[in-house]
């Protein structure tokens, strides 16, 4: 069985469309939906068993729209709402269906989980996987990355060794922006990039922003060149149907999404 990543959402952290917005792109995603955005999230299937990467506020309308009625294993990058929004609802799932989840994330996040939800130990096991892990034949390393003014997130790079299966590594680092070369390192010699741009150019002082765009992006895969990118963490300045110019090995993350970690 092909282990394989699918995309359960690839919006910003407002999600399209945005409540308030009459924008060309929101309109659109209230119509024909084909911009419609979850808060970004994944799911490693990996040995037939799910791990999902972050728990945004979108997680239970994410669990409706794939079928699922419960979820054991959760992977988190970092402690902002967007990417943790839907513990109390996964935490609820466990206390009714009297299941514990496991959730991985280096101490720093836990420890913030623990002082913004101090209940949902009671339901989920917290993990630190700081030093890494090993999920189902990969091996799981989590680093810090650069995330503008909202501090540091954690990317994380995904490694098979070559044993019944051929070597792959792909890394998943939805919130970065202006890596330096110790954070760029674990980017080199992959298969596959999954990385966050919030827009194509994006125009508010660099001093403000936490994401790439793709043209600083592009910049970023020139050097660690990646054979497969999927752009992902949109916001309402990407549409969808534009190709934006870019290259043949970069493409548009969509909800749904699954792709062949082979």
């Amino acid at each position: 069985m092909t282990d394989t990543l699918t995309f359960w959402g690839t919006g910003d952290s407002m999600g399209v469309p945005r409540v308030y917005c009459p924008c060309d792109i929101c309109s659109e995603a209230r119509t024909t939906g084909r911009n419609r955005r979850f808060r970004s999230s994944a799911i490693l299937n990996a040995g037939g068993e799910p791990l999902l990467i972050d728990c945004g506020p979108d997680w239970r309308a994410q669990m409706e729209r794939f079928g699922l009625r419960f979820i054991e294993h959760a992977l988190i990058t970092h402690a902002h709402f967007d990417h943790i929004g839907g513990l109390p609802e996964w935490a609820d799932a466990c206390r009714w269906l009297r299941r514990k989840g496991h959730l991985y994330a280096p101490r720093d996040v836990l420890d913030t989980l623990r002082q913004q939800f101090p209940w949902l130990e009671n339901h989920i096991i917290y993990h630190d996987n700081a030093v890494g892990m090993e999920w189902n034949g990969w091996s799981i390393r989590p680093w810090k990355v650069c995330h503008g003014k909202n501090g540091y997130s954690y990317a994380y790079r995904f490694d098979r060794p070559a044993f019944d299966l051929a070597p792959y590594a792909w890394a998943y680092c939805s919130d970065a922006i202006n890596l330096n070369r110790e954070e760029s390192a674990p980017l080199f010699g992959l298969q596959l990039l999954v990385l966050g741009t919030n827009f194509y150019k994006e125009d508010a002082d660099k001093k403000t922003r936490s994401v790439y765009d793709m043209v600083e992006a592009l910049e970023l895969l020139e050097e660690v060149k990646p054979a497969r990118t999927i752009f992902t963490h949109l916001s309402h300045g990407v549409d969808i149907a534009s190709e934006y110019g870019l290259p043949y090995s970069v493409s548009l993350a969509q909800t749904g999404m699954q792709i062949p970690l082979e």
